[in-house]
Formats: structure tokens, C-alpha cells, sequence
């Protein structure tokens, strides 16, 4: 076994690891990032292939489970109706995500206050704003401004176009008078810091392999490296050491030939999202920290979050886009603050999602019986394909402390380490959000001519969002990191992932967890000086 010393040590190389390392090296200290995956080659992705369906469904799979690939962990999901989504590579879920990207409100940090449930957080949208911003420069974000959901915030690029199908939904809304805006998208509509344009592959969620889509592989990194940043990849870590004094001394990691290996640090950042992150804390025993590290609180691993997803679709009676151009072109918000006659507290978005692939949309209304069996198979598919589209309801899910993180005392993964074991019950509230979702959105794509609509909710394999397990507060009893990121337990460890959201709100949270991850590395350096005071 090895052992090197770094001023800074990063765990992760996904949307918030890559950002606070990029904000970070302009101080010049030495800073590694160990990231368990490999860099990603495009010509790989599935949307660089005709097959890229079946490539989605194997070997590019949102879930670890079905993909398999050495650089992946398993979960056990079984007491779970939603399965963990996660990538494991450079770029982290950036890789496999939609782009869909909005901001979070200036409500969804004072849920408390308003709407006496969960907690407030210790930071407002105030706060957050001027790093919203660095972001977006970052990533390149498409939009419009003057949406009236929000507070004014710049525009990038263009906005996605509407396309026939959010052209067609949004009719639906204007007749039944709903908020609609065209998305925020970490898509390029047009050339953009080195990276080309979008030319409507239509498998956003599989990779994008004309690298218009924001993956922080192809934003972040480069930037960051080209300061001075060390990423090294295929190293997973184990556990994450403790001095005698109680502070972290870095890490023990496997590397790609399995061989273990230690690193020393002055500064330790776990960056491993709202599974791996407790994961990695309470594989993290010592005799200092016998229930795992930073965990004198009880919460980590508790306080679990995904996003319930409803989906409706329906079908028109003329050609749509099918799954041509980006995952995303319009949403609502309609429904996003709380109203209690609906039934439910807090609230969500709908996302529109264009069309389904082929292939899918083959296998999915063969089951509904929308295309035949048999002799009248092709008949009936050319009435049915490229004429369907639709939407999901991104719904805000409440922490429970009894939706939790633990480690599988038997699953482990090919280290050898420990895998995570959900335990996650949809809450009444969610099943509530979730049926009125599907009904109002049946509503629209009644409005806007689609018929034989169908829906499910939540969607089982929905679970891309992975927040609270280690969640930030200023009262070391109710929380695991402070309100700048920094934990109560341990002063020289800092979390940056969604793993430290209060409150999940009801849109996805990528734009947020990077906007904190800046936030967090800006504190760390007007603090330098008495960094762990």
C-alpha cells in the first residue's frame, strides 16, 4: 500500500465534486478528486448507436443493478417501491440525466415557516443566488427569462424549442389557463465554451454523445484540471480515516487493480450523492465513531428523499416529435406552492417529455393493447408511433426519518465494501400529490386533443433524485453538516451532494446541488485562515 498527502481531497467526480473542485483550485493548494468510475468515451454512449434502446435498457440502465459494470455498486432496493438511478464515472448522474434543470423557489427553503412541515433550511434563495449564477455560466443553461414562477434570473442560450409536442400540450394548458414557460435546460442550443450545439439525438438520458448536454465531464472538469486539479479515476474508496485528534486523515481506496491504498488530508469532501454518501459514512467506523462518522446526530443514512414520478401520456391523432431532439421543452408550476383544498401539502412540476422511443413505445401499447399482436401489428404501430407524448409530475417528497440508509449486511460490492440497503414507504401525502397530478395532467392532454391516455405513479424505476441523508441545520442534534457544509463532528469534512438538502421541493435538484457545492467552497475560502475554528 501507498500513501500520498493533499491539501484537499475530494470524494466524487459528479455534478457537485466537479464544481467545488473547479471553485477551489484558484487557491493553488494541492486538491485530488478519487472517482470510482472511468472517464466516459462518447462514441460508447447509446445514443451514438441505432440501437440504442436496448443499449439504455443494459448496459447504460439508469440502475446500478441492471448495469453492472465493475465501476458500479448494487443496492438493494426491496423495501423500496422506487429504485436507486445513479451513474458511477466522471460526470457522476450528469452523464445519464435529462438536462432538465431548473432552480429551486424561494419557498422550498422555508417550508417550516409557511407550511409547518419538515424544516427550514439554514440559507435562503438569497443566498444562493449569485452562485445559481456562476452555474449557469458553467454548465450553460438554455432558457427564457420573465418566467412568473420565479424570481428574474438570466438567460444563457435560447431556450430548447417548443417542438410539436410542447407546442401541442401547451394548448392544453392555455385552454384550461395553467402556467406553462419554455424549460431551463443544461442543453447548448448554440456553440457554447467549446462544446457544439444540440442536433436533436433525442436520447438525452443515455449519454450525449454530441456533448451538447451539461455533463460536468465536459463543463467543469477540463476548467478544473487545467488548474491544477488531480482527478484520478477508478479508485473506490472505503472509508474515510480519522486522526487520534478526531479530525479526518483521508482516505483507504481500492484502485483499478483492486489494490488498496491510502491517501493522507488536510481537508476531506465527500461529493458521492444521497446514497454513497451515507453509505461511505457509516462504513466509516472507528473507535471514535462506533456508529459510523459524523453520526453523534443519529441521522445519517435517515431522512431519505426521492422525487415520486407520476407519468400520463397520451396519443394524438397527428405526427409528433417522437423522441427527436432533448428530453425536455416545456413545464408548468401550476400546482408547486401548497394548497391544502387539493388534499396534500407542497407540490410539483410537470415536465414535458416529448415522445417515447420506438421501441418502447412499441412494447408499452402492445401492453395496453393500442398496437396488435399479430397480422395487424404494423397497421396499428403507424397510428401509434411518433404520436404520442405527455409528461411527469416531479413531486416534492417530505423527510422521514424512517426512510433511511443503511449498509446490506450480506450485499456487497465488487471491493468487496459494504452496499447500501434502502428502507423507503411512499408517504399518504405523496400517494395524494401523486393521484392529483394524474388527474389534472390527464386534464391537459384532454385539452389538447390526446386520447387513450395512460398513467402510473410513482414510476418504479424514478429514483434519480437522492437527497437528506446527511442534512444540514445549525443545531448538531437535527443535523449532520452546518449551514456552510462543514460537519458538526469533524470540522475539517465537508459534504456538498444532495445528500445534505433539508427539503427535496418539487423540482430536480442538480441546479441546487451545484449552486451549493460553490457556496460551500466560497465559505471555505473566506474562511482559510480559521478554517476549523
Amino acid at each position: 500500500m501507498t500513501e500520498d498527502h493533499v491539501d484537499v481531497l475530494i470524494i466524487g467526480a459528479g455534478a457537485s465534486g466537479a464544481a467545488i473542485a473547479w471553485s477551489l483550485a484558484e487557491t493553488k493548494m494541492r486538491i485530488v478528486c478519487l472517482e470510482q468510475g472511468d472517464w466516459m468515451n462518447p462514441h460508447d454512449y447509446p445514443s451514438a448507436h441505432m440501437d440504442w434502446e436496448s443499449r439504455a435498457s443494459g448496459p447504460f440502465s439508469f440502475d446500478p443493478n441492471v448495469r453492472g459494470r465493475t465501476t458500479d455498486y448494487p443496492v438493494n432496493n426491496a423495501n423500496s417501491p422506487i429504485s436507486v438511478a445513479n451513474f458511477n464515472g466522471v460526470g457522476g448522474g450528469t452523464i445519464l440525466y435529462a438536462g432538465h434543470f431548473p432552480r429551486f423557489h424561494p419557498s422550498d427553503f422555508r417550508v417550516k415557516t409557511l407550511d409547518g412541515v419538515a424544516e427550514d433550511w439554514p440559507v435562503d434563495y438569497e443566498t444562493l443566488t449569485p452562485y445559481y449564477d456562476q452555474n449557469d455560466r458553467m454548465m450553460g443553461v438554455s432558457g427564457l427569462e420573465g418566467d412568473p414562477a420565479y424570481p428574474p434570473k438570466p438567460s444563457i442560450m435560447p431556450p430548447v424549442p417548443l417542438s410539436k409536442s410542447g407546442t401541442m400540450l401547451a394548448k392544453g394548458f392555455n385552454k384550461l389557463g395553467w402556467h406553462w414557460w419554455p424549460s431551463d435546460s443544461a442543453v447548448a442550443t448554440q456553440q457554447y465554451d467549446g462544446r457544439d450545439q444540440c442536433i436533436n439525438l433525442g436520447a438525452c438520458i443515455t449519454g450525449c454523445a454530441q456533448g451538447a448536454k451539461a455533463s460536468t465531464d465536459i463543463t467543469y472538469w477540463p476548467h478544473a484540471i487545467r488548474a491544477g486539479v488531480e482527478l484520478r479515476t477508478r479508485c473506490r474508496v472505503r472509508e474515510i480515516t480519522v486522526r487520534e485528534d478526531g479530525m479526518a486523515g483521508g482516505a483507504i481506496y481500492y484502485d483499478a487493480e483492486g489494490t488498496e491504498q491510502q491517501i493522507s488530508a488536510e481537508v476531506v469532501v465527500v461529493a458521492c450523492n444521497g446514497i454513497g454518501t451515507p453509505r461511505l459514512l457509516l462504513n466509516s467506523k472507528s473507535n471514535l465513531f462506533p456508529d459510523g462518522l459524523v453520526n453523534s446526530s443519529g441521522l445519517v443514512g435517515k431522512n431519505l428523499m426521492f422525487h415520486p414520478y407520476s407519468f400520463i401520456y397520451g396519443t394524438f391523432d397527428t405526427e409528433l416529435d417522437g423522441p427527436r431532439g432533448p428530453s425536455n421543452c416545456i413545464w408548468s408550476q401550476e400546482f408547486y406552492e401548497t394548497d391544502l383544498s387539493r388534499g396534500f401539502t407542497r407540490g410539483f412540476t410537470y415536465e414535458i417529455v416529448r415522445g417515447l422511443g420506438p421501441a418502447t413505445n412499441a412494447a408499452t401499447q402492445m401492453v395496453s393493447g393500442q398496437i396488435a399482436w399479430g397480422k395487424d401489428h404494423h397497421t396499428s404501430a403507424r397510428r401509434v408511433l411518433n404520436q404520442t407524448t405527455g409528461m411527469v409530475g416531479i413531486c416534492e417528497d417530505l423527510p422521514d426519518e424512517r426512510n433511511r440508509v443503511t449498509l446490506d449486511p450480506e450485499l456487497k460490492d465488487p471491493d468487496g465494501i459494504p452496499a447500501p440497503k434502502l428502507d423507503y414507504t411512499l408517504s399518504e401525502n405523496s400517494r395524494k400529490m401523486l393521484e392529483f397530478s394524474i388527474a389534472r395532467a390527464t386534464e391537459i392532454l384532454e385539452a389538447a386533443g390526446g386520447h387513450d391516455i395512460e398513467s402510473m405513479g410513482p414510476m418504479p424505476a424514478g429514483g434519480w433524485h437522492l437527497m437528506g441523508t446527511a442534512r444540514m441545520g445549525t443545531d448538531p442534534a437535527t443535523s449532520v453538516v452546518n449551514e456552510w457544509g462543514r460537519c458538526h463532528d469533524v470540522k475539517n469534512l465537508f459534504i456538498v451532494d444532495g445528500s445534505i438538502f433539508v427539503t427535496s421541493a418539487g423540482v430536480n435538484p442538480t441546479r441546487t446541488i451545484q449552486a451549493l457545492a460553490l457556496y460551500v467552497a466560497d465559505s471555505m475560502k473566506q474562511r482559510l485562515a480559521n478554517l476549523f475554528d
